[in-house]
């Protein structure tokens, strides 16, 4: 494990050739999609534009893998290069780029690290945090974790509502606020656009159900990358950032095409350690070494029992369930 980030090292090195054919490879597929999409609701089917938009979504899922990669310096040599693409395609994903890049430093940086949770991470109460909480609050975070909430409701709010502030970053000077705001100004000229060019159902059957597609399943793609029961916490000084970020971090082992869909983001574990690899590289650091694949991995099919998992189990050191804690206190009582 000490060495683990010296062993990374090597596979660093974007390619600009390459990322770029990765960028086309997701616009213009989106592109086609969206085009269909409005012609079917053009003429009347708008369940057909419905359906189009979950393979939208999945486009605009590896647009956002694309802007993940920009945020880490990864896609490209150049820095500039880096946050201009980022920014551009922070547009399609309705995520303002520098708002992001900053909370996804700090989702790094205190990754597992019980005592520095907050901003970029789904909210986790340990066991004895939950026991001390009021029955009002109690009923509070069960909502919040109940996964219609998790994985419907708060992607809309997240994606369609906060992130149109810099919140949680509001006093870090003006960059917060110009990235949030400017493109917010472009997402609503290419609204207009839209509603100018084909028509509120073009919004409705078309534009909204494709981003609400591609946040749903981004946030359960991030929920299964850290929410596994054997995931990494632990409280200062036993803390290790590389510890977290290897043990933290779960190996999603997806089917070839969802791996592709989702730019290898399941490779999570790799991907914490050395987050400076394009992930296009991602699935030879697995072919070169391939014991990293009997780490944290869990199976599309081991992947659906995650969302019943909502506690931090500080004595047994695994996320349990309400149904675990509720039998475990039972016992206890």
């Amino acid at each position: 494990m000490s060495n683990l980030r010296e062993i990374l090292a090597p596979y660093q090195n974007p390619n600009a050739l390459r990322s770029f054919v990765e960028i086309a490879l997701s616009v213009a597929p989106l592109a086609a999609i969206w085009a269909c999409a409005w012609l079917a609701a053009d003429v009347g089917l708008w369940w057909l534009a419905l359906l189009l938009s979950i393979p939208a979504g999945g486009f605009i899922v590896r647009l956002f893998m694309i802007q993940h990669d920009c945020g880490h310096r990864a896609f490209f040599k150049s820095p500039w290069l880096n946050d201009w693409i980022g920014r551009l395609v922070g547009v399609f994903t309705i995520t303002p780029y520098d708002c992001w890049r900053r909370e996804h430093a700090i989702h790094h940086a205190t990754s597992g690290d019980l005592d520095r949770r907050g901003i970029g991470a789904i909210e986790t109460l340990t066991v004895d945090e939950y026991r001390a909480l009021t029955p009002l609050k109690r009923f509070g975070y069960r909502l919040y974790r109940n996964p219609l909430v998790l994985f419907v409701v708060g992607p809309f709010f997240v994606f369609f509502l906060q992130q149109r502030l810099p919140i949680g970053l509001m006093k870090e000077g003006w960059r917060p606020w110009v990235s949030a705001m400017a493109t917010n100004v472009v997402i609503a000229a290419i609204v207009c656009g839209v509603l100018w060019l084909g028509g509120w159902e073009t919004v409705v059957f078309v534009y909204v159900p494709s981003l609400m597609v591609a946040a749903s399943l981004g946030v359960w793609l991030f929920y299964v990358q850290h929410q596994f029961e054997d995931t990494y916490w632990a409280r200062r000084p036993k803390w290790n950032a590389t510890e977290a970020a290897f043990h933290g971090s779960s190996y999603y082992d997806l089917p070839a095409v969802l791996r592709w869909m989702t730019g290898n983001i399941g490779v999570h574990h790799v991907h914490h350690v050395s987050s400076r690899i394009p992930f296009y590289r991602l699935n030879t650091v697995l072919k070169h070494h391939p014991k990293l694949k009997d780490f944290g991995r869990i199976s599309m099919l081991e992947s659906v029992r995650l969302a019943g998992l909502t506690l931090w189990d500080e004595a047994g050191q695994k996320l349990i369930s309400f149904g675990q804690f509720k039998r475990a206190y039972a016992v206890a009582a």
